[in-house]
């Protein structure tokens, strides 16, 4: 379903024509979307078409844009307290018995900020998510506390917000906002879009850019400077609100939102890597965080986006593991299922897979599957994308994990033992990242890669000449990966463990040695691992943090971090102690 197959009405009021399109079933929860400046409507259009299914939802051109009418005069026509009658109109025409759930970006979030903390439009609003757009009122009251109080750190946040603002002062320039708009500005538009915030060329903006940007300025006349003068101290959400923060966003900084809970009791944040119109560029991850929300609203339930360790950043997205049936996997799912993420255990090993799903849902992941293959198996792992791909969706974040140890001097270790440990650990990574990442790129949405690699990746060792090489490999991949995908908003992250109290050394392979001696050498190795005892879900944490902070090489332990940066400024030195002989 698309916006070309909306039913269209015109509400009226306050003589003010308004053109109101609806999608999907009038029976379901409705969702009404509202559009910033300088759009129209047609900015929700794909996350519209995603809602649709599951809920009735209305989109409605503000009043001076699209194909509404625009008030005579504009000078004092589009004030906060006009377009709250706007609102309450359409939610009138569109769903008299039942309040709506309301979704505003830009200055469509700015003025339902207004909607819901006014007291006349309570039991109208079911719930509120936010994109892009503060409320006045509270953006006044952070703006007061800044001035009245100028530590060094907060002179710093109200310089940083007053570059970012630049716009709006231009905006309160008399006529000159118009002829740009009306000029080259309105032309040049969708390709500045194009290459500033990467949204794809199509049927928006729309033909009416122009006269919606220039009607558009009285949106700021009308209502920035009397507000942020005279915030309005009663400004309290009466609706559970979700805040969806870009971090790329040019034009508010995330510092905005840090007093929000003074305002707003029953508050739900999220992130996303990504820059201002999310509307366009991120319709998947929008459209699945408001239907959760509104989901979870009308079933009367907290929010199903988790409380762990980076929850806002995580939640609902869909998280793939690969050997995630134990050790640094298994940790791993956990945390991503912590945070709310939809995570899918991979493992060769059917009965671990079914585990780590069981445990993910018990620890708060909002779907959780597990799935048996062999990564070192090209078709089947184009089976399981293929299947992942129709009944979960694009995967958000990728881990390849799986991998296998090798112990040995070069002339003992086989072709037979370079085929496996090359083919689980390196061709394991490549057919994940080929398969997964492929579709994440074909998706536009962004995402982000992350392969395990080794602090053997860049520590050379007499003992390890397979597994450092194949190590190596992924580092070298995930580093090519990363420059590649950039431009596609995808991030890839090498992580870099050092000595993890995991099963690898219980199923590590010693070339050279018989079966007595092999086996005792694990039990050795397994000893000194757990001496070091340095657990997995330090390694799982590392994990959420470089992705949040979109970090390319992570060695995790302290013995790696020494070994990274001896590689970087004194590479001898590790070429010396490679030649010590390890005793097992």
């Amino acid at each position: 379903m698309t916006l070309k197959d909306a039913r269209e009405r015109r509400v009226h009021t306050g003589g003010i024509e308004l053109c109101v399109a609806e999608l999907g079933d009038p029976g379901r929860p409705t969702v009404v979307l509202v559009h910033g400046y300088p759009d129209s409507k047609e900015v929700w259009s794909e996350v519209a078409a995603r809602l649709a299914d599951d809920f009735h939802v209305v989109l409605y051109d503000v009043r001076g844009h699209g194909r509404s009418t625009a008030p005579k005069p504009l000078r004092g026509g589009f004030t906060l307290a006009k377009l709250t009658d706007d609102f309450l109109a359409v939610a009138d025409a569109v769903s008299p018995d039942r309040p709506v759930h309301l979704v505003g970006h830009d200055w469509g979030s700015v003025q339902s900020w207004e909607f819901v903390t006014v007291e006349r439009t309570r039991g109208r609003i079911a719930s509120f998510t936010s994109v892009s757009g503060p409320s006045l009122d509270h953006f006044g009251h952070w703006i007061d506390a800044r001035v009245k109080r100028p530590t060094p750190r907060r002179v710093g946040q109200l310089l940083g917000q007053g570059a970012k603002s630049w716009y709006v002062y231009l905006l309160h320039t008399p006529v000159l906002p118009e002829l740009a708009w009306r000029g080259p500005l309105g032309k040049r538009w969708p390709k500045l879009l194009e290459r500033a915030e990467k949204i794809p060329a199509g049927d928006y903006p729309t033909a009416t850019l122009p006269s919606d940007a220039a009607h558009g300025a009285w949106l700021y006349r009308d209502n920035v400077r009397p507000r942020l003068r005279h915030p309005r101290p009663d400004a309290v959400a009466h609706v559970p609100v979700q805040l969806i923060t870009p971090q790329g966003d040019a034009f508010l900084s995330e510092r905005l939102y840090d007093d929000l809970e003074r305002w707003v009791p029953r508050l739900t944040r999220r992130t996303l890597p990504a820059k201002h119109w999310v509307p366009r560029t991120r319709p998947d991850q929008l459209a699945r965080w408001i239907e959760e929300f509104a989901t979870s609203v009308e079933q009367g339930e907290p929010s199903r986006g988790g409380g762990g360790r980076h929850a806002d950043r995580f939640g609902g997205q869909l998280a793939l593991v690969t050997g995630a049936g134990s050790g640094i996997g298994r940790a791993t799912a956990l945390a991503l299922a912590e945070a709310g993420a939809r995570v899918v255990a991979v493992d060769r090993d059917a009965g671990t897979a079914a585990r780590t799903a069981e445990l993910a849902l018990a620890a708060g992941a909002s779907g959780a599957w597990p799935e048996t293959v062999d990564v070192s198996d090209e078709q089947a792992m184009e089976k399981l994308a293929e299947r992942v791909h129709r009944e979960y969706g694009v995967v958000d974040v990728l881990v390849n994990n799986a991998g296998i140890g090798v112990s040995g001097s070069f002339f003992t270790t086989t072709p037979d033992d370079w085929r496996k440990v090359l083919d689980v650990n390196l061709w394991g990574v490549i057919h994940g990242c080929r398969l997964f990442g492929a579709r994440m790129a074909e998706r536009g949405q962004g995402g982000h890669i992350v392969n395990i690699a080794s602090a053997a990746a860049f520590q050379p060792s007499r003992a390890l000449p397979a597994y450092s090489t194949s190590k190596a490999a992924v580092l070298m991949l995930s580093e090519c990966l990363r420059a590649e995908l950039a431009a596609k908003d995808i991030g890839v992250t090498a992580i870099c463990p050092g000595i993890v109290n995991t099963n690898i050394t219980s199923t590590t392979r010693f070339t050279g040695v018989d079966e007595t001696e092999a086996r005792r050498r694990q039990e050795r190795a397994s000893r000194l691992y757990g001496k070091r005892n340095y657990p997995p879900e330090k390694v799982a944490r590392a994990i959420l943090d470089a992705v949040a902070e979109n970090r390319a090489v992570v060695p995790v332990t302290p013995e790696a971090q020494g070994a990274y940066l001896l590689s970087r400024f004194a590479p001898g030195a590790l070429r010396k102690l490679a030649r010590v002989e390890p005793k097992l």
